[in-house]
Protein backbone atom coordinates (compact mmCIF):
# COMPACT_ATOMS: atom_id res chain seq x y z
CA UNK A 1 0.00 0.00 0.00
CA UNK A 2 1.51 3.38 -1.00
CA UNK A 3 1.48 6.17 1.71
CA UNK A 4 1.05 9.74 0.57
CA UNK A 5 2.79 12.29 2.64
CA UNK A 6 1.10 15.75 2.91
CA UNK A 7 2.06 19.15 4.70
CA UNK A 8 -0.43 20.06 7.34
CA UNK A 9 -0.27 23.70 8.27
CA UNK A 10 -2.57 25.17 11.00
CA UNK A 11 -4.68 26.67 8.70
CA UNK A 12 -5.81 23.18 7.71
CA UNK A 13 -5.92 22.70 3.40
CA UNK A 14 -2.10 23.11 2.07
CA UNK A 15 -3.01 24.71 -1.09
CA UNK A 16 -4.39 27.96 1.52
CA UNK A 17 -0.90 28.17 3.51
CA UNK A 18 0.92 30.02 0.62
CA UNK A 19 0.62 33.29 1.67
CA UNK A 20 0.99 32.50 5.47
CA UNK A 21 4.09 30.42 4.14
CA UNK A 22 5.27 32.89 2.56
CA UNK A 23 4.61 35.71 5.43
CA UNK A 24 6.04 33.33 7.79
CA UNK A 25 9.85 32.36 5.99
CA UNK A 26 10.31 35.73 5.07
CA UNK A 27 13.00 37.32 7.40
CA UNK A 28 11.97 40.56 9.33
CA UNK A 29 12.27 44.06 8.16
CA UNK A 30 15.26 44.43 10.77
CA UNK A 31 17.10 41.35 9.68
CA UNK A 32 16.50 41.98 6.12
CA UNK A 33 17.70 44.82 6.76
CA UNK A 34 21.14 43.76 8.18
CA UNK A 35 21.52 41.01 5.32
CA UNK A 36 21.51 44.05 2.64
CA UNK A 37 23.58 46.07 4.92
CA UNK A 38 25.99 43.16 5.06
CA UNK A 39 26.31 42.49 1.73
CA UNK A 40 26.83 45.88 0.92
CA UNK A 41 30.17 45.82 3.17
CA UNK A 42 31.28 43.41 1.81
CA UNK A 43 31.28 44.69 -1.58
CA UNK A 44 32.46 47.87 -0.47
CA UNK A 45 35.59 45.90 0.82
CA UNK A 46 36.14 43.86 -1.72
CA UNK A 47 35.90 46.97 -3.97
CA UNK A 48 38.83 48.78 -1.77
CA UNK A 49 40.61 45.33 -1.57
CA UNK A 50 41.19 45.46 -4.96
CA UNK A 51 41.84 49.02 -5.43
CA UNK A 52 45.12 48.48 -2.76
CA UNK A 53 46.16 45.23 -4.69
CA UNK A 54 46.05 46.25 -7.85
CA UNK A 55 48.79 48.77 -7.77
CA UNK A 56 50.89 45.35 -6.45
CA UNK A 57 49.69 43.22 -9.44
CA UNK A 58 50.89 45.73 -11.88
CA UNK A 59 54.71 46.13 -10.33
CA UNK A 60 54.79 42.45 -9.92
CA UNK A 61 53.48 42.20 -13.55
CA UNK A 62 55.72 44.67 -14.81
CA UNK A 63 58.73 43.02 -13.33
CA UNK A 64 58.56 40.30 -16.04
CA UNK A 65 58.16 42.53 -19.23
CA UNK A 66 60.70 43.95 -21.30
CA UNK A 67 61.58 47.62 -21.22
CA UNK A 68 59.30 48.45 -24.72
CA UNK A 69 56.57 46.66 -23.21
CA UNK A 70 56.21 48.30 -19.78
CA UNK A 71 56.84 51.66 -21.44
CA UNK A 72 53.88 50.82 -23.60
CA UNK A 73 51.35 49.38 -21.73
CA UNK A 74 52.49 50.37 -17.75
CA UNK A 75 48.71 49.68 -16.38
CA UNK A 76 48.27 46.85 -17.90
CA UNK A 77 50.12 43.71 -15.46
CA UNK A 78 50.19 40.92 -18.05
CA UNK A 79 53.04 41.07 -20.19
CA UNK A 80 53.15 40.47 -23.79
CA UNK A 81 56.33 38.42 -23.79
CA UNK A 82 57.28 36.79 -20.36
CA UNK A 83 60.65 37.28 -19.52
CA UNK A 84 62.82 37.12 -15.72
CA UNK A 85 65.65 39.84 -17.49
CA UNK A 86 65.37 42.28 -14.53
CA UNK A 87 65.69 39.96 -12.42
CA UNK A 88 68.69 38.36 -13.69
CA UNK A 89 70.39 41.74 -13.78
CA UNK A 90 69.88 42.68 -10.21
CA UNK A 91 71.52 39.03 -9.31
CA UNK A 92 73.94 39.50 -11.53
CA UNK A 93 75.06 43.14 -9.18
CA UNK A 94 75.94 42.75 -5.49
CA UNK A 95 72.15 41.76 -4.69
CA UNK A 96 73.14 38.97 -2.14
CA UNK A 97 75.22 41.33 -0.25
CA UNK A 98 72.72 43.98 -0.21
CA UNK A 99 70.43 41.72 0.90
CA UNK A 100 72.67 40.15 3.99
CA UNK A 101 73.83 43.58 4.89
CA UNK A 102 69.96 44.51 5.10
CA UNK A 103 68.88 41.20 7.30
CA UNK A 104 71.92 41.84 9.51
CA UNK A 105 70.96 45.25 10.21
CA UNK A 106 67.48 44.93 10.00
CA UNK A 107 67.99 42.11 12.62
CA UNK A 108 70.14 43.88 15.46
CA UNK A 109 68.07 47.13 15.42
CA UNK A 110 65.06 45.21 16.12
CA UNK A 111 66.30 43.19 18.48
CA UNK A 112 67.57 46.87 20.18
CA UNK A 113 64.78 48.32 19.80
CA UNK A 114 62.53 46.06 21.24
CA UNK A 115 65.06 45.93 24.54
CA UNK A 116 65.40 49.48 24.65
CA UNK A 117 62.36 50.77 23.92
CA UNK A 118 60.68 48.28 26.47
CA UNK A 119 63.13 49.22 28.95
CA UNK A 120 62.85 53.29 28.85
CA UNK A 121 58.64 52.59 28.22
CA UNK A 122 58.75 50.83 31.42
CA UNK A 123 60.78 53.35 33.76
CA UNK A 124 58.25 55.96 32.17
CA UNK A 125 55.28 53.68 33.17
CA UNK A 126 55.89 52.71 36.46
CA UNK A 127 59.26 54.08 38.18
CA UNK A 128 58.94 57.54 39.87
CA UNK A 129 61.79 59.99 39.91
CA UNK A 130 62.35 63.41 39.37
CA UNK A 131 61.93 64.79 35.62
CA UNK A 132 60.22 61.53 34.52
CA UNK A 133 57.31 63.93 32.97
CA UNK A 134 60.02 66.13 31.33
CA UNK A 135 61.43 62.91 30.05
CA UNK A 136 57.89 61.93 28.67
CA UNK A 137 57.07 64.87 26.35
CA UNK A 138 60.65 65.27 25.30
CA UNK A 139 60.35 61.85 23.91
CA UNK A 140 56.93 62.94 22.57
CA UNK A 141 58.40 66.47 20.96
CA UNK A 142 61.32 63.96 19.47
CA UNK A 143 58.40 62.67 17.20
CA UNK A 144 57.67 65.58 16.05
CA UNK A 145 60.94 66.67 14.39
CA UNK A 146 61.77 65.13 10.91
CA UNK A 147 64.00 62.98 9.95
CA UNK A 148 65.81 64.74 8.04
CA UNK A 149 67.03 67.54 10.27
CA UNK A 150 68.47 64.81 12.25
CA UNK A 151 71.20 63.61 9.37
CA UNK A 152 73.80 66.34 10.51
CA UNK A 153 74.18 65.81 13.91
CA UNK A 154 74.05 62.14 13.21
CA UNK A 155 77.04 62.25 10.81
CA UNK A 156 78.91 64.38 13.50
CA UNK A 157 77.92 62.05 16.50
CA UNK A 158 79.09 59.10 14.25
CA UNK A 159 82.70 60.54 13.28
CA UNK A 160 83.36 61.72 16.61
CA UNK A 161 82.91 58.44 18.04
CA UNK A 162 85.23 56.90 15.35
CA UNK A 163 82.23 54.02 13.87
CA UNK A 164 81.76 56.08 10.78
CA UNK A 165 81.76 53.19 7.95
CA UNK A 166 81.14 50.46 10.14
CA UNK A 167 78.19 48.15 10.88
CA UNK A 168 78.39 50.61 13.94
CA UNK A 169 77.82 53.06 12.82
CA UNK A 170 74.87 52.29 10.57
CA UNK A 171 73.22 50.14 13.73
CA UNK A 172 73.97 52.57 16.97
CA UNK A 173 71.81 56.00 16.12
CA UNK A 174 68.86 53.46 15.38
CA UNK A 175 68.94 50.99 18.34
CA UNK A 176 66.07 53.01 19.94
CA UNK A 177 63.04 55.36 18.75
CA UNK A 178 60.60 57.59 20.25
CA UNK A 179 57.89 56.13 18.84
CA UNK A 180 58.54 53.00 20.29
CA UNK A 181 59.15 54.11 23.55
CA UNK A 182 55.80 55.82 23.75
CA UNK A 183 54.08 52.79 22.33
CA UNK A 184 55.52 50.76 25.45
CA UNK A 185 54.92 53.37 28.08
CA UNK A 186 51.54 53.73 27.07
CA UNK A 187 51.08 50.13 27.04
CA UNK A 188 52.94 49.63 30.52
CA UNK A 189 50.64 51.88 32.05
CA UNK A 190 47.49 49.86 31.17
CA UNK A 191 49.05 46.51 33.37
CA UNK A 192 47.36 46.40 36.12
CA UNK A 193 49.51 47.16 39.25
CA UNK A 194 48.05 44.22 41.75
CA UNK A 195 50.64 42.06 38.98
CA UNK A 196 54.08 43.42 39.71
CA UNK A 197 52.71 43.68 43.40
CA UNK A 198 52.39 40.07 44.08
CA UNK A 199 55.99 39.58 42.43
CA UNK A 200 57.56 42.30 44.30
CA UNK A 201 55.90 39.86 47.35
CA UNK A 202 58.15 37.35 46.49
CA UNK A 203 61.41 39.06 46.54
CA UNK A 204 61.64 39.89 42.86
CA UNK A 205 63.77 43.26 42.35
CA UNK A 206 62.89 45.88 39.50
CA UNK A 207 64.40 44.25 36.62
CA UNK A 208 63.39 40.68 37.43
CA UNK A 209 59.60 41.67 37.66
CA UNK A 210 60.08 43.79 34.27
CA UNK A 211 61.54 40.75 32.41
CA UNK A 212 59.81 38.10 34.22
CA UNK A 213 56.47 39.29 34.81
CA UNK A 214 55.87 42.12 32.93
CA UNK A 215 57.32 41.72 29.74
CA UNK A 216 55.90 38.62 29.10
CA UNK A 217 52.26 39.95 29.52
CA UNK A 218 53.37 42.81 26.81
CA UNK A 219 54.02 40.73 24.26
CA UNK A 220 51.05 42.31 21.98
CA UNK A 221 52.91 45.72 22.36
CA UNK A 222 56.85 43.61 21.55
CA UNK A 223 55.27 42.24 18.55
CA UNK A 224 54.11 45.58 17.03
CA UNK A 225 57.59 47.09 18.22
CA UNK A 226 59.51 44.39 15.89
CA UNK A 227 57.20 45.06 13.04
CA UNK A 228 57.18 48.54 12.80
CA UNK A 229 61.32 48.48 13.52
CA UNK A 230 61.83 45.77 11.04
CA UNK A 231 60.03 47.77 8.41
CA UNK A 232 61.46 50.85 9.35
CA UNK A 233 65.20 49.48 9.18
CA UNK A 234 64.68 47.52 6.64
CA UNK A 235 63.43 50.70 4.03
CA UNK A 236 65.82 53.09 5.81
CA UNK A 237 67.96 54.95 3.29
CA UNK A 238 68.97 58.69 4.31
CA UNK A 239 70.79 57.23 7.66
CA UNK A 240 72.81 54.66 5.48
CA UNK A 241 73.23 57.30 3.22
CA UNK A 242 75.29 59.46 5.89
CA UNK A 243 76.73 56.95 7.84
CA UNK A 244 78.65 54.85 5.12
CA UNK A 245 80.17 55.11 2.17
CA UNK A 246 82.18 51.55 1.32
CA UNK A 247 80.62 49.67 -1.19
CA UNK A 248 80.82 46.56 0.59
CA UNK A 249 78.27 48.14 3.56
CA UNK A 250 75.75 48.69 1.10
CA UNK A 251 71.94 47.85 2.31
CA UNK A 252 69.48 47.08 -0.36
CA UNK A 253 68.10 50.72 -0.33
CA UNK A 254 71.21 52.39 -1.25
CA UNK A 255 72.34 49.49 -3.26
CA UNK A 256 69.36 49.49 -6.09
CA UNK A 257 69.39 53.39 -5.59
CA UNK A 258 72.96 53.46 -6.94
CA UNK A 259 72.68 50.89 -9.53
CA UNK A 260 69.49 52.77 -11.04
CA UNK A 261 71.05 55.93 -10.92
CA UNK A 262 74.58 54.41 -12.78
CA UNK A 263 75.08 51.99 -15.73
CA UNK A 264 71.69 50.35 -15.50
CA UNK A 265 69.94 54.18 -15.15
CA UNK A 266 69.79 54.88 -18.41
CA UNK A 267 65.61 54.96 -19.86
CA UNK A 268 62.43 53.98 -17.68
CA UNK A 269 63.87 50.59 -16.84
CA UNK A 270 60.20 50.28 -15.19
CA UNK A 271 60.85 46.39 -15.27
CA UNK A 272 63.86 46.46 -13.04
CA UNK A 273 62.94 48.97 -10.83
CA UNK A 274 59.57 46.95 -9.53
CA UNK A 275 61.58 43.73 -9.52
CA UNK A 276 64.14 45.26 -7.14
CA UNK A 277 60.77 46.74 -5.28
CA UNK A 278 59.35 42.93 -5.27
CA UNK A 279 62.55 40.99 -3.46
CA UNK A 280 62.32 44.29 -1.19
CA UNK A 281 58.74 43.92 -0.28
CA UNK A 282 58.88 39.77 0.37
CA UNK A 283 60.52 39.75 3.98
CA UNK A 284 58.27 42.52 4.81
CA UNK A 285 55.61 41.19 3.73
CA UNK A 286 55.98 37.60 5.20
CA UNK A 287 57.07 39.33 8.88
CA UNK A 288 53.76 40.83 8.76
CA UNK A 289 51.82 37.77 7.84
CA UNK A 290 53.13 36.14 10.32
CA UNK A 291 52.59 38.20 13.21
CA UNK A 292 48.99 39.66 12.06
CA UNK A 293 47.27 37.23 14.18
CA UNK A 294 49.08 38.14 17.33
CA UNK A 295 48.73 41.54 16.92
CA UNK A 296 44.72 41.85 16.46
CA UNK A 297 45.25 38.83 19.77
CA UNK A 298 44.30 39.21 23.21
CA UNK A 299 45.92 42.55 24.80
CA UNK A 300 46.90 41.33 28.21
CA UNK A 301 46.96 37.25 28.45
CA UNK A 302 47.37 35.71 31.44
CA UNK A 303 47.40 39.35 33.25
CA UNK A 304 44.45 39.68 36.24
CA UNK A 305 42.10 42.25 36.31
CA UNK A 306 41.91 44.70 39.53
Amino acid sequence: MSQTTSRTTPYGDPQDAGPAATRAAAPPPDEAKRRVGKIVGYVLLTLFALVYLFPFVIQVGTSFKTDPDATNSPLNPIPSAFTTQAYQQLFQQDFGLWFTNSVIVAVVVTAGRVFFDSLAGYALARLRFRGRQAISLGIIATMAVPGVVLLIPKFLIIKQLGIYDTYAGMIVPLLADAAGVFIMKQFFETIPVSLEEAAKLDGAGIFRTFWSVVLPVARPALITITILSFQSSWNELPHFLVSRQSPDLNTLTTGVAGLLTGALGAGNRYPLKLAAAVLMTIPVAVLFFVFQKRIIGGSLEGAVKE
